[in-house]
């Protein structure tokens, strides 16, 4: 087969992957920026917030350690996508029977939509890497990052939309907002089953040339010291939603809305950083976390509300950056027998310092800010210092074709 159908046809199932993330993301993110302060309406305390997302982030990251390997050795890459697919969709809608005397029901049902995505995300991953011989690992990653942004930035907007027009409580606005959610679960399933029949066996994109392990590879577990680094220091959007309803500077209906704006940015930073990889390689990832490191600094001590709306773009930032370079350099340091298993360990690695990261913060929280800003931004320059190391023990490592 010559080489443009095979580009025509990696093209083409990415853009169906894409769509399937789109109609995902706009479900999933549409429910997480409301968590923060659906939580907070139910009774639970920053500390508690912080501590579930934390808590959904290290559950989530830590069960793709299984999920990877599961996926590498059995090559079940769609059943485990339907499987983790539906239980991450389908628990949102059942948000909406939750209320304030049975609030840890909600706390379950967050952290099982966190699990869903553990269950599937090394096996998309790994599809999706399938499609960077032919595409570029950048530019793959990116493409299929701004579409499921794409769809986290509709799915704000819609929630917001919900909650303005409700006219009932507070509590009854979030509730309906859940469950309308769960119309677009239903289609993402739909899509996903007309991904299978269309492609059988989506690793033949990529032949396998060189065996790149895990154990004893040396650039890898590097990388994931790097990692660890930016999760630590990364802080969540619950967190910053939470702060929000706090200050009191916007009307907490704004919320979901400020995440539709860093899930936007989040597409525009993840098209440009990916492409920037094929052509600059680490550099491109260094940039994007030394922009982003400004997050916490303008977020928390910025009191106003440019403030907050400027902190909020920052942190758009970094997130195009983790959703789509962090995991376009592991398709060039792993082979593809083995990439759905090193997905998993980086999910891992990085959920776990999320987690304790976000342990922290909530905790600092309690305290005082300032502490917050100044964890974070030690933590996120000490992994551009680390990062500009790594670069120049490996300068070659690019993801172009």
């Amino acid at each position: 087969m010559t080489k443009e159908p095979i580009v025509k046809k990696a093209f083409l199932f990415l853009l169906l992957l894409g769509f399937i993330s789109l109609l995902s993301d706009f479900t999933h993110e549409g429910a997480r920026s409301i968590y923060g302060p659906y939580l907070g309406l139910l009774g639970v305390s920053a500390f508690m917030v912080s501590f579930t997302s934390g808590l959904g982030e290290f559950v989530g990251q830590a069960f793709r350690l299984i999920t990877g390997p599961i996926a590498d050795k059995t090559k079940k890459y769609w059943l485990m996508m339907f499987i983790g697919y539906a239980l991450n969709l389908l628990v949102i809608p059942l948000l909406m029977f939750v209320q304030p005397n049975i609030y840890v029901v909600a706390i379950i049902l967050i952290l099982l939509e966190r699990v869903g995505k553990g269950i599937r995300a090394p096996a998309k991953s790994a599809l999706t890497s399938f499609t960077t011989p032919h595409l570029g690992a950048g530019k793959s990653f990116a493409i299929q990052e701004a579409m499921d942004q794409f769809g986290a930035f509709l799915g704000p907007i819609f929630v917001f939309t919900v909650l303005n027009l409700n006219k009932g409580s507070e509590l009854n606005g979030y509730q309906l907002a859940f469950g309308l959610l769960g119309i677009f679960a239903i289609l993402t399933l739909l899509i996903l089953v007309i991904a299978r029949v269309k492609y059988p066996k989506p690793d033949a994109f990529e032949k396998q040339t060189e065996k790149k392990t895990i154990k004893g590879n040396k650039a890898f577990i590097y990388y994931m010291v790097g990692i660890a680094l930016i999760g630590f220091g990364f802080i969540d959007y619950p967190v910053l939603a939470f702060h929000m309803s706090q200050v009191i500077l916007i009307d907490v209906t704004w919320v979901p809305l400020l995440y539709a704006l860093a899930m936007g940015v989040d597409a525009i930073a993840a098209l440009f950083f990916g492409f920037l990889y094929d052509k600059k390689g680490l550099l491109s990832l260094i940039l994007a976390i030394s922009i982003s490191l400004w997050s916490a600094p303008v977020f928390f001590l910025i009191s106003n509300e440019i403030g907050l709306i400027l902190g909020v773009i920052l942190w758009g930032i970094g997130m195009g950056a983790q959703e789509s370079i962090l995991k376009a350099v592991i398709s060039n340091l792993v082979s593809k027998d083995k990439r759905a298993t090193a997905y998993g360990i980086f999910y891992t690695v990085f959920g776990v310092a999320w987690f304790l990261g976000s342990m922290v913060v909530g905790a600092l929280y309690e305290v005082n800010i300032l502490y917050i800003v100044l964890l974070s931004s030690f933590i996120e320059a000490s992994a551009v210092i680390l990062l500009i190391i790594f670069n120049k023990k490996y300068p070659t490592l690019k993801g172009g074709i």
